[in-house]
């Protein structure tokens, strides 16, 4: 599965509606060329001068609508440690975290599951359920949501500032023997209106029979 953060809708007022008028504009200066040279036989719509204006406006306007976005395009990642602070009567856990390493925030607008059950034969089939369902799955296994594992509800418009960390789930070693996998697909709108896609893969490096806390410096 690619893991990898993509764009995955650009916002349509500020890019496609700025690729549309450039289109227009470069349509113009093509017009403005073959008129001067058949002024008789067209009608005139700019000058070759307004319609180079228009052009290197426009272009312009997408240069700098490019350069923003990439300046306030967010950066999403995860990670996980071994706490005894998340399950009950002191249990170690994996937790994982999302965060955002850009300097700008950004929005949640979706947020998808995908859980691999151990046994299960490997899957990529792209499909997305929602928390409820992932949390099933698992429940299925016979694991108790809040005492084996627990998925946090990350709701659209939930912001992903970069001074914090948004908290994902968390999994304890009877869990970890049972799931194989657990995918959350996190789609962010940023300030520009883009949205971007990161796959979450919370089961990554995982201790799955952690013997102690992890010690963080900071």
């Amino acid at each position: 599965m690619d893991t990898d953060q993509r764009v995955v809708r650009r916002s349509t007022p500020y890019s496609r509606a700025l690729i549309a008028v450039a289109a227009v504009a470069f349509g113009l200066l093509i017009y403005a060329v073959i008129w001067s040279n058949q002024q008789d036989e067209l009608p005139q719509l700019l000058d070759v001068q307004s319609a180079t204006t228009a052009v290197l406006g426009t272009t312009g306007a997408i240069l700098a609508r490019g350069q923003y976005a990439r300046a306030v395009r967010p950066s999403i990642g995860w990670f996980g440690r071994v706490t005894a602070d998340a399950a009950p009567a002191g249990r170690l856990a994996w937790i994982c975290y999302a965060v955002n390493g850009a300097q700008d925030s950004c929005t949640v607008s979706d947020v998808g599951y995908q859980v691999v059950l151990t046994g299960d034969p490997v899957s990529d089939s792209g499909r997305w359920t929602s928390m409820e369902h992932a949390t099933s799955a698992m429940e299925g296994r016979g694991l108790t949501s809040g005492s084996d594992f627990h998925l946090n509800l990350i709701s659209p418009g939930q912001p992903i500032t970069a001074d914090r960390r948004l908290y994902v789930g968390w999994f304890t070693e009877a869990a970890m023997a049972e799931v194989r996998d657990v995918y959350v697909r996190l789609r962010v709108v940023d300030r520009v209106g883009d949205t971007h896609e990161r796959v979450l893969e919370l089961m990554r490096g995982a201790e799955r029979q952690p013997a102690h806390p992890n010690i963080h410096l900071s």
